[in-house]
């Protein structure tokens, strides 16, 4: 799949070229803004659904009015697409997915590196399976974020691991 050491390779590139390459660490999320109202989130899964979207994570936030899903999905600019047609007001944002240890502590040390180098998360969600957790995190710089993680050894999922191809 998509598990290759690029360090040879980018050791030979200029800075500037490098940041392209690691954005590709970053992950499209999609936010959606959707009316407080019985039927309004199955209305958008439906659509997701019908165009073979896959939802890799979802959040769901709401307030008095409204709710915003965010969610990662395998196909971001084509769920957009779609979305924004049936009159879905969206916005995609890159993302961090951070895969870390099933287990007590592991999401202290993520955040312990962020907080040493004075990145401040703007929010994130996360979930486990047995072994493996997975955390989205934004960011104000997801461009530190991954360079940051990745340079500790940190796994971050790329657009390949997410992305249906």
């Amino acid at each position: 799949m998509c598990e290759i050491n690029y360090q040879p390779f980018l050791n030979s590139l200029p800075n500037h070229q490098i940041t392209k390459i690691i954005n590709r660490m970053h992950i499209q999320q999609l936010s959606v803004f959707l009316e407080d109202r019985s039927g309004r989130l199955t209305g958008l899964t439906r659509i997701l659904a019908e165009h073979d979207i896959n939802i890799t994570a979802l959040n769901l936030a709401e307030t008095k009015d409204y709710g915003i899903v965010r969610m990662v999905v395998g196909r971001p600019a084509l769920a957009k697409e779609v979305l924004e047609k049936a009159g879905f007001s969206i916005g995609l944002t890159d993302v961090a997915c951070v895969n870390i240890p099933d287990e007590p502590g592991s999401l202290y040390q993520i955040l312990k590196i962020l907080t040493e180098e004075n990145i401040n998360v703007d929010y994130m969600y996360a979930f486990s399976n047995r072994d493996v957790a997975l955390a989205v995190i934004r960011t104000a710089d997801i461009s530190a974020v991954t360079e940051v993680l990745e340079n500790r050894g940190v796994k971050l999922l790329s657009q390949c691991d997410i992305y249906q191809l």
